[in-house]
């Protein structure tokens, strides 16, 4: 079983409150080795840190999701940053672009996009970045600063805008949506990208996989995106499951020992 590490989730989300404990064994058993927690307001940092602490190789990142614009203040940019300082996270975000929702206040999000990411470069952590029909824009705004290094989650964007990324040098993530048939352009950029340019993740309890339809997505199924990569790349799932681990070691500093997976 390879080990594997789920680059992007919420583990903290209320939907695992009833059975985390047993969904984290799961992924244990699965071979998910670590999972790094992505915050989606600052309402909710304080349960991501808690449930972060209390399971072996859980690790948090923290930040202002722009789906939860409504919920983000000014104040909250001068929180976060002292919560970077106290808590050194491996990460700041989610944090990003939302240009699906309806009535997000575009302006608004770049505000908040944009001091995440001086915040990001100020305290040398990767950035976790939300971009839905707007990689373009995301783009744009990891331009101005240069040498920020991250990952856009849940990428769904055209393979010229991966390389555009790539030469940022901002690695790319996919997890559920890859698993359907019908995601042709996405199928089709997993199987030309570099080894050392992508992660893996299940934005769990969100975007489940294609055989798990109307179901609550967790940890545990991540090896089935890894077997799905593999697949589409027509390669062993060993090799695409140790580049992945370095990768995601590599963005996050999460240390080569960190929480063994027992076998």
């Amino acid at each position: 079983m390879p080990a594997l590490i789920d680059s992007h989730n919420h583990f903290d989300d209320a939907r695992f409150d009833s059975d985390r404990a047993a969904a984290y064994q799961r992924a244990r058993a699965a071979g998910v080795e670590a999972q790094v927690l992505a915050a989606v307001s600052a309402r909710l940092w304080s349960k991501l840190k808690a449930v972060a602490a209390a399971y072996p190789g859980l690790y948090p990142s923290y930040g202002l999701h722009p789906g939860y614009l409504a919920e983000h203040r000014p104040e909250h940019l001068d929180a976060l940053a002292d919560w970077l300082v106290r808590e050194r996270p491996v990460a700041v975000g989610e944090c990003g672009l939302d240009y699906h929702l309806p009535d997000l206040d575009l302006h608004l999000q770049a505000e908040y996009f944009t001091e995440q990411l001086r915040l990001a470069r100020r305290h040398d952590l990767p950035v976790i970045v939300h971009a839905r029909r707007a990689v373009d824009q995301v783009i744009k705004h990891l331009r101005r600063f240069a040498g920020v290094r991250g990952v856009v989650h849940s990428f769904s964007g055209s393979a010229e805008q991966a390389r555009r990324l790539l030469d940022l040098g901002i690695l790319l993530s996919f997890g559920g949506p890859l698993t359907y048939p019908r995601a042709h352009r996405l199928r089709s950029l997993i199987r030309g990208l570099p080894l050392d340019g992508f992660l893996l993740e299940t934005d769990a309890p969100d975007q489940p996989l294609s055989h798990h339809r109307g179901e609550r997505n967790e940890p545990a199924f991540l090896p089935e995106i890894l077997a799905c990569v593999a697949e589409l790349r027509g390669a062993d799932p060993d090799e695409i499951a140790a580049a992945t681990r370095a990768n995601a070691r590599r963005l996050f500093q999460i240390p080569d020992d960190a929480s063994p997976v027992p076998y």
